[in-house]
């Protein structure tokens, strides 16, 4: 009979295409690893991994079994969460993952706002790309996430808990005066300094500005909201800004920022987490404290997986 021992084994050397790498983050020898998998595929009685000099790879009914593994894993640790779980919302050990475009901004709000409301409370931070933190996610790597929603394409529980409207900033010298608006067709593509591949906040830019016009190229591109406004204060194009990195990047007096007009582009930012985690008060508790301690409106509507919210 397969074990869960065995399934986090097999799961790890999927990740880690190494069998002294996969032992290593499975904190057991690398003989003892590999016994397992013998165990393993003796009892199913198929071959799960091809030895190589130097390298191994997952066989088809290895990966199979890996992925499907994943899901299992995930729903026995909420398993033992439900066991566990204590009458207090937020005690014990949440793993949370944030996208880098809320971390720098929300993250010194409401890491000490957890502090001082929930005391039996052990924040395990994660901040990283919205792919690698929903993978990590569904493999039960994370509990909850924080970053902009819809979720697509996993099923994924969640929760909107406010608007956060994008700002056009511009260079101090753009001749448009402070406090005027603009409409999105007024945005110059070929001004337009992006994130770099693999951050929502640059397919959002995308999906707002660009329209039918999504096929022009981009050339610039950086990996952090400070260093894209950095290059606009330098006068090397224009960025959007999301109203709550406001307050930490846009202090540099060379930049200026114009407001849309209605209907203001937004993303919406919320919760994910897994539909079997038992864990729903301590996120609907998470959720209020990230909007009392941002001080911002709370999101009446909630997002459903799948759905826009």
């Amino acid at each position: 009979m397969i074990t869960l021992k065995q399934l986090r084994y097999l799961t790890a050397l999927a990740e880690h295409r190494h069998f002294g790498r996969a032992a290593d983050a499975c904190a057991i020898s690398q003989p003892a690893l590999s016994m397992q998998i013998r165990a393993l595929e003796k009892d199913l009685g198929v071959a799960l991994v091809e030895r190589r000099h130097g390298d191994i790879a997952l066989t088809e009914t290895g990966r199979e079994l890996a992925r499907r593994g994943e899901s299992v894993l995930a729903g026995a640790q909420d398993l033992v969460a439900l066991a566990r779980r204590r009458s207090a919302p937020l005690t014990g050990t949440l793993a949370l993952g944030v996208i880098p475009t809320l971390a720098p901004y929300v993250l010194p709000k409401l890491l000490p706002a957890l502090q001082r409301q929930f005391a039996g409370l052990k924040v395990e931070l994660r901040e990283t790309q919205t792919e690698t933190l929903v993978a990590e996610l569904m493999r039960g790597a994370l509990d909850v996430l924080l970053l902009a929603l819809p979720v697509q394409e996993v099923e994924a529980a969640s929760l909107a808990l406010f608007d956060d409207p994008f700002l056009l900033a511009v260079p101090r010298g753009d001749p448009r005066p402070d406090g005027a608006t603009v409409h999105v067709d007024d945005v110059d593509l070929a001004r337009l300094i992006l994130l770099e591949e693999g951050h929502c906040l640059r397919d959002q830019a995308l999906a707002f500005c660009a329209g039918d016009r999504r096929d022009k190229s981009f050339g610039l591109g950086a990996t952090s909201l400070a260093t894209v406004l950095q290059m606009v204060a330098n006068g090397y194009g224009i960025t959007l800004l999301p109203q709550v990195a406001v307050e930490t990047e846009a202090r540099d007096k060379r930049v200026k920022l114009l407001r849309f007009v209605r209907p203001t582009p937004k993303r919406v930012i919320g919760l994910a987490w897994r539909p079997s985690s038992p864990r729903k008060s301590d996120f609907t508790a998470l959720g209020r404290t990230v909007v009392q301690a941002l001080g911002v409106a709370k999101r009446t509507r909630r997002a459903t997986a799948g759905s826009d919210p």
